[in-house]
């Protein structure tokens, strides 16, 4: 299991409670910052993901670790299913989903509702795909979250994580941890007044079982059909698996 890294270091709020906290705090400046920090690559990578869904055509999905809703948005716009609901910890975050599937008339096909990713308040076998991007290694413990998302995948269901990864070749391995450790909070701390939210984010991904790790623990609670799918160099991996 990878180390349980926080965002503030505070050991009288658990991780759950400290990543809440944090995407409270930069929840307004979130988008902006993502696909800025990203060069707006971070907009194909979801698109690639959401491409590992399209042969099945799921009607109901699930996006864990929703957040503003972007993954949801896409896989709407590619899948066109007839229901996908997002669950985040984080209200902050939720109201500006909220706001976006307001602005985008979408509230027939697309809600948000405040939840816990290892305690998901749905039945067994609900839904046709359950997605999440980004929000793995904000888990707890991502075992227990993982598995909860396979309990309320359908048989048969499909389960798309998009996260961060660690690259391994020269240059981009010197590069990607440049701009991780150093570009990343500078900018983050400039723009969301959160510099602890951009400090661990490097620490999150460095901390996160990716690869093999990841796909093996998917294994452990039940996946089966498990995949790696590493996209700019490994900067980021899109994994799959099925019920």
């Amino acid at each position: 299991m990878s180390e349980n890294v926080t965002p503030y270091k505070n050991e009288e709020l658990t991780k759950k409670e400290q990543v809440a906290n944090m995407f409270n705090n930069i929840s307004k400046t979130y988008d902006f910052l993502n696909h800025f920090l990203s060069l707006g690559i971070d907009i194909i990578w979801r698109k690639q993901a959401i491409n590992e869904l399209v042969k099945d055509q799921p009607q109901t999905i699930l996006d864990v670790a929703t957040g503003t809703g972007d993954f949801a948005f896409e896989a709407l716009e590619k899948l066109k299913p007839k229901k996908i609901i997002g669950v985040d910890i984080s209200q902050g975050m939720l109201n500006i989903a909220d706001e976006k599937i307001i602005k985008r008339g979408k509230s027939d096909v697309f809600e948000v509702k405040l939840g816990d990713s290892e305690k998901l308040l749905f039945d067994n076998d609900s839904f046709d795909a359950v997605t999440v991007a980004y929000g793995v290694r904000n888990f707890e413990n991502i075992e227990k979250g993982i598995a909860d998302m396979l309990r309320v995948l359908k048989p048969n269901g499909k389960a798309v994580i998009l996260e961060f990864s660690k690259p391994k070749a020269f240059p981009v391995k010197q590069l990607y941890n440049f701009y991780f450790n150093y570009v990343t909070p500078t900018v983050g701390k400039v723009f969301s007044k959160d510099a602890s939210a951009y400090s661990y984010l490097p620490e999150s991904v460095a901390a996160f079982p990716d690869g093999e790790k990841f796909t093996a623990l998917m294994d452990k609670v039940g996946y089966k059909n498990t995949k790696c799918k590493p996209l700019a160099f490994g900067i980021c991996s899109i994994y799959t698996g099925t019920k």
